[in-house]
C-alpha cells in the first residue's frame, strides 16, 4: 500500500480531494527526517518505516501547534539509534 492511501485511511479521507495537500504533507515529512535527522526512510520494504512516515504526517496534518507526542518520539529515536549502528545509511 502508498503512504497517500494509508494516511488517507488513517485520517478517514475517503475522496481524491485532498490528495495533492497530503501528498505534499507526505512529502515535507520525509524531507524533514531527511534534512533535520539525518535518516533516509526504506518505505518500499521496511513497514516500520512506512507506518513511521504515514502516523508523523498525519501528525503534522492534524496538529497546529505543540510537541511532537511521545509515542512519535520514542518510534524517531529508534531509528536514529537504527541508523547510528549502521543497519542503514545516515545522511551526516
Amino acid at each position: 500500500m502508498q503512504p497517500l492511501e494509508l494516511l488517507k485511511y488513517r485520517l478517514g479521507i475517503t475522496t481524491r480531494r485532498r490528495d495533492t495537500y497530503l501528498q505534499q504533507v507526505l512529502t515535507s515529512c520525509e524531507s524533514e527526517l531527511t534534512k533535520n535527522y539525518g535518516v533516509t526512510l526504506d518505505i518500499e520494504n521496511q513497514s516500520d518505516h512506512l507506518m513511521f512516515l504515514v502516523d508523523f504526517a498525519q501528525w503534522r496534518y492534524m496538529n497546529t501547534s505543540g510537541a511532537m507526542p511521545r509515542d512519535l518520539q520514542f518510534r524517531l529515536h529508534n531509528l536514529l539509534i537504527e541508523y547510528q549502528r549502521g543497519e542503514n545509511h545516515v545522511e551526516r
